[in-house]
């Protein structure tokens, strides 16, 4: 999503390229005197735990924390003597900004917000580098109104038996983006652009760390709402039904047949959710992943990657927009 703040030239935006939901902030930020200027590409750090999706999946920064992080921004480009591109990683927990690192070089995050902002970083850093202040270029770009949503893609179907986990390695071949009116119908089309299926309905397979299960009371009536049918393992499925939801009871792959591998290779499963942790978990749970991957089901590692494909699949595709990214971008 992108939001605004005039002062410091902020813009918002979802990126799910690890497998998880962060949020990618870009700035092109100027001195009070206007002579020099510092294009910025900030980006927090994995997952934002605790986050809740409501309806509109309302996750903004605080303008006190827009404010915050340009200034900081700012303070540190001043301090290292750099004026052009610079990358700095910031997370942000119970409104406390963290700096990860600082690295005196552009990154990916830039042209995903040139392209949603519909002006060039890239360009704006480089004359600001020759000495051409932003006030100077007359940079002041437009912001849409429109919600922007990076996904990677993805190698593992070309590699067989590799399991599709996510870690901290950069696994990706390439990146999409996704643009809505809301954060489900970005969320959405970043996925189909990363060649992921949707359904939109059917039976979704759930399996959660213990650590993950205090969330499952945000995800379950998401998935009842979008008319899915929920099986599980013996240990989620107990924390389900603790819950008052409905949920069949299938056998982990160890336990013997029929277990949740069957069910994906008859088709019987169109969503797959799936966290673990621990060495022996994450190889026991592989084959599912596996399998989903090369059946074509929708699988993601995380609950808040669950949580958004709920908000992703819960307004059908008639009720998606198509516009011209020119026309986006003019749209305040």
């Amino acid at each position: 999503m992108v939001t605004s703040n005039t002062e410091s030239g902020i813009t918002v935006a979802y990126d799910d390229s690890d497998g998880t939901l962060d949020f990618t902030v870009g700035t092109l930020n100027q001195d009070t005197t206007g002579n020099a200027a510092t294009a910025t590409a900030l980006e927090t750090a994995r997952t934002i735990h605790g986050v809740s999706f409501d309806g509109s999946a309302n996750i903004d920064l605080s303008e006190v924390i827009q404010d915050t992080i340009s200034k900081q921004s700012i303070a540190i480009a001043k301090e290292l003597n750099i004026i052009g591109l610079m990358n700095i990683q910031y997370a942000v927990k119970d409104n406390e900004i963290f700096i990860i690192e600082v690295n005196p070089r552009a990154s990916r995050t830039v042209p995903f917000i040139s392209k949603a902002i519909g002006s060039s970083l890239v360009k704006a850093a480089t004359k600001s580098m020759l000495g051409v202040s932003l006030a100077e270029q007359d940079f002041d770009p437009v912001l849409p109104n429109r919600f922007f949503v990076k996904e990677a893609v993805l190698p593992f179907d070309k590699f067989p038996n590799v399991d599709p986990i996510l870690g901290p390695e950069m696994k990706s071949t390439g990146e999409v983006m996704g643009i809505g009116k809301s954060f489900g119908e970005a969320y959405a089309k970043a996925q189909l652009g990363a060649m992921k299926n949707l359904h939109f309905s059917g039976t979704a397979f759930v399996s959660v760390k213990d650590s993950d299960k205090k969330y499952l009371n945000e995800l379950l009536p998401l998935l009842v709402e979008n008319n899915f049918s929920i099986i599980a393992t013996k240990g989620t499925a107990a924390a389900i039904k603790a819950l008052g939801y409905e949920v069949a009871v299938i056998n982990k792959v160890m336990e013997g047949r029929p277990h949740t591998v069957d069910k994906l290779l008859n088709k019987e499963v169109q969503l797959v959710i799936n966290t673990t942790e621990g060495k022996q978990s994450i190889s026991d749970s592989a084959s599912i992943r596996r399998t989903a991957l090369e059946s074509r089901i929708f699988c993601t590692t995380t609950v808040f990657g669950g949580l958004a494909i709920m908000e992703a699949v819960k307004n059908n595709l008639e009720s998606w927009t198509v516009e011209p990214i020119q026309q986006i971008t003019n749209i305040n």
